[in-house]
């Protein structure tokens, strides 16, 4: 157990598992992987011929890996007894149910019940405490706060059981995440857990006895790219009391007396990604002409063509009361604006604040690069901008140098980075993701502006930075797919803004 180097959550293991499915893997696929994976592992251990094993199961996915060790056992003429904690009409997914019916099909290899209530559980205990293997396929990582029943008395049988008991992925009943027990769990021999250690399960070996981590042919793309595993878990779900303000105020500051385009699509796209307020401050001279842009966004305007320290009585109040600000888009680089932009970061740092930087401002941060070390803050650069942070021109290194360019600048400036191009790059320092979405129709102006948005609005719905970049990347590439798949190469930033809803529905996110 010490050996494995590999770590990781229940959140983390929900990514990857959908987003195996979107590379190619279907999850019934690694579902049928994880239950002969147990099967294997029992077989190193046991002639399983005329054994009696019983196998307790959920109505998820842990359930469904239990259905598939059963089938499996029923070829090494194992006898064996599915007791499914539920009704079949309620099993949760499609992996699981296929796995049910096929079990049910099998009317002479295998005896299956519907376990409804504690009483039909007690009828059928001294199956579980004379058999001679009993499986937990119950929860694993599903568990949510203190058991219920049936699954309470399953688990307090389960363990008063005679038999070897091994755990399917994380005994019912233990946190995957923390380890913490959930008023009693499964105490088993032997836990298979699939891909890689859960965090729960270091240090519990009373509860898991030997623990084998098992493959089950995820790809290592999987975690490598970011999917709609990362945006599930990225995108803040809303409940039916929620109300202006849950959901994230933006600020940007940006425009100048050259561009005013750039702040409005970042606003836009923040409002389209489903944040609650986009707020632009910009100089009195174009505000104007920004709020022209649609009647969504709500400018507040500050003296003068350009942003200089006299405008700090308009942005500090609108700082204080947003959840993340975004600078540069529009912004100039002019020596009054370079000054006050300088100025506004050691502020910013000094509250906290998430903050996402593109564009001019990304020019302005050359001129002292390590001033937000240490905070979260996504810096958006191109590889001409990133050339200007760091002196390093990735356009002439391989993929692999400029993922550890990346990652080296990200650790070195102490921020997270997103690099854009054909395929965008992200790191924190310390992990790095790549977005795969995306194409050329996309070099079109204004699409930085919309990405830069959708990070300030995940970055808004608390999610850590390099999650936030990731997943704003896979959505800003995405949209730009759906936006050529309808218009060919003639699009427009708007057309990218148009489509975000409908990446959410692509991926069936609410």
């Amino acid at each position: 157990m010490k050996d494995e180097k590999k770590i990781i959550s229940g959140r983390e293991m929900s990514i990857i598992d959908e987003n195996s499915e979107w590379l190619g893997v279907p999850r019934l696929l690694l579902m049928e992987n994880a239950g002969k994976s147990i099967v294997t592992e029992i077989s190193k251990r046991f002639d399983v011929k005329e054994k009696k094993i019983v196998v307790l199961a959920g109505l998820g996915n842990n359930g469904g890996d239990g259905f598939v060790v059963a089938r499996h056992l029923t070829s090494l003429k194992a006898k064996v007894i599915v007791l499914l904690l539920g009704r079949a009409a309620d099993i949760r997914t499609d992996e699981a149910r296929k796995n049910w019916d096929i079990l049910r099909n099998m009317f002479s290899s295998v005896k299956t019940f519907e376990i409804r209530n504690v009483e039909q559980l007690k009828e059928l205990e001294k199956e579980i405490k004379t058999a001679d293997i009993v499986i937990d396929g119950m929860l694993g990582t599903g568990v949510r706060g203190e058991l219920r029943e049936p699954y309470r008395t399953a688990v307090k049988i389960f363990n008063e059981s005679k038999g070897f008991k091994i755990a399917i992925d994380v005994p019912t009943g233990l946190n995957p995440d923390t380890g913490e027990i959930h008023g009693i769990a499964v105490k088993a021999d032997l836990t298979v857990t699939f891909h890689a250690f859960k965090k729960g399960l270091e240090g519990r070996e009373e509860y898991t006895g030997e623990v084998v981590v098992a493959n089950i042919g995820i790809p290592p793309e999987a975690e490598l790219l970011v999917g709609p595993g990362d945006l599930r878990i990225a995108t803040k779900m809303r409940k039916p009391e929620a109300k202006k303000g849950d959901f994230g105020r933006i600020l940007i500051i940006g425009g100048s007396n050259l561009y005013t385009g750039a702040p409005a699509l970042c606003a836009l796209a923040a409002l389209r990604c489903g944040c609650d307020i986009s707020i632009i401050t910009a100089p009195e001279k174009v505000a104007n002409a920004i709020r022209g842009f649609s009647p969504n966004i709500i400018v507040h305007d500050y003296p003068g063509q350009i942003l200089t320290s006299n405008a700090f009585d308009v942005i500090i109040p609108l700082v204080e009361r947003s959840d993340v600000v975004i600078i540069g888009p529009g912004l100039g680089t002019s020596k009054e604006t370079l000054e006050a932009c300088l100025k506004l970061f050691k502020v910013l740092k000094e509250k906290e604040k998430p903050l996402v930087i593109d564009a001019d401002g990304l020019k302005i941060l050359s001129a002292s690069p390590t001033i937000l070390s240490g905070t979260k803050t996504v810096l958006t650069p191109h590889a001409g901008e990133f050339k200007i942070l760091t002196k390093i021109d990735v356009t002439k290194l391989s993929f692999e140098e400029r993922i550890e360019h990346v990652k080296n600048a990200a650790q070195q400036l102490g921020v997270t980075i997103l690099l854009k191009g054909h395929w965008d790059i992200v790191s924190d320092g310390k992990t790095v993701k790549v977005n795969t979405t995306g194409n050329p129709g996309m070099s079109v102006g204004g699409t930085g502006d919309v990405l830069s948005g959708l990070v300030a609005t995940f970055l808004a719905w608390k999610n850590d930075p390099l999650v936030a970049a990731a997943v704003a990347a896979f959505v800003n590439g995405t949209a730009g797919d759906l936006a050529v798949d309808k218009k060919g190469y003639h699009i427009v930033a708007t057309d990218l803004i148009d489509e975000i809803p409908e990446v959410f529905k692509k991926f069936k996110i609410k």
